[in-house]
């Protein structure tokens, strides 16, 4: 941020002494005067700028516009760290978990055990924001051999809107099966991260297999779904921070995306 400042100043003196229709060699050069609010002004025309410019990246991350993407942009660094850590965040959390409580809320169930509910686990149930805190909060390339020492100590906290919603659907009556991209080697681990953070019952958890190793996360969890509704199950809430949680072969009637800017899984 300092550093584009620093640009847009020494752009500002550049452009001065480069227009000066009556320069004449034998003059020494007029003294550059800037007042101090007019740089401040300037400084926060950037700003604003550059918030306008990160929010509509933001937005295109959550409506799924965005091309495939591996890092968050460099310049949008001070604004994701910002949103994460900040109100807006657990604002956007409380209300995802809100809306699916009163659409749970209003469904009637069948009373044969076979309505489930989906819940991913990485920043759907369980929050990695403080090793993301340490990796750039997006900024670093995934690493997956240090985010595997991260999961292996089980200390990621729960999002606690994500907990509540969790614990409603439970006393309505739903089956809850979690399906994650984590590797099979993880799961006593994940048992015992999720049952530390509060989550005490499931029906089902579902990791990846040596199979299913290398497929995209999108068919990965269709595939899952699919193998759900063959068995019976009706599929009636779904709630994931990915698109690939979400999209694909037997969605669920209805579908709650969690908000993530630190990183995206196809």
């Amino acid at each position: 941020m300092l550093f584009l400042k620093l640009f847009l100043l020494f752009s500002l003196f550049s452009f001065t002494f480069s227009h000066d229709a009556a320069f004449d060699p034998h003059l020494l050069p007029r003294p550059l005067i800037i007042q101090p609010e007019d740089m401040e002004t300037q400084f926060e025309k950037f700003d604003d700028e550059l918030n306008l410019h990160c929010t509509s990246w933001r937005f295109s991350v959550e409506a799924n516009n965005l091309s495939p993407w591996k890092t968050i942009p460099e310049e949008c660094l001070g604004y994701v760290k910002e949103y994460m850590t900040g109100r807006g965040y657990k604002l956007d959390l409380e209300r995802v978990s809100s809306e699916a409580g009163v659409y749970a809320k209003n469904l009637e169930l069948s009373g044969d055990g076979k309505d489930v509910w989906i819940f991913d686990i990485d920043e759907t149930l369980l929050s990695n924001l403080p090793y993301y805190i340490e990796h750039g909060y997006g900024l670093e390339i995934f690493d997956p051999i240090e985010f595997d020492k991260w999961v292996q100590k089980g200390m990621a906290p729960a999002i606690e809107p994500s907990l509540k919603l969790y614990e409603k659907i439970l006393d309505l009556g739903f089956k809850v099966f979690l399906l994650t991209g984590r590797n099979e080697k993880h799961r006593s681990i994940t048992i015992e991260n999720l049952t530390k953070a509060g989550f005490q019952r499931w029906d089902k958890l579902i990791l990846r297999d040596s199979e299913q190793h290398g497929k995209l996360a999108v068919v990965f969890k269709s595939e899952k779904r699919s193998e759900m509704v063959e068995e019976g199950y009706r599929i009636v809430g779904n709630s994931g921070d990915q698109w690939s949680d979400l999209l694909g072969a037997d969605p669920s009637r209805r579908s709650f995306k969690l908000p993530n800017l630190m990183y995206y899984i196809p």
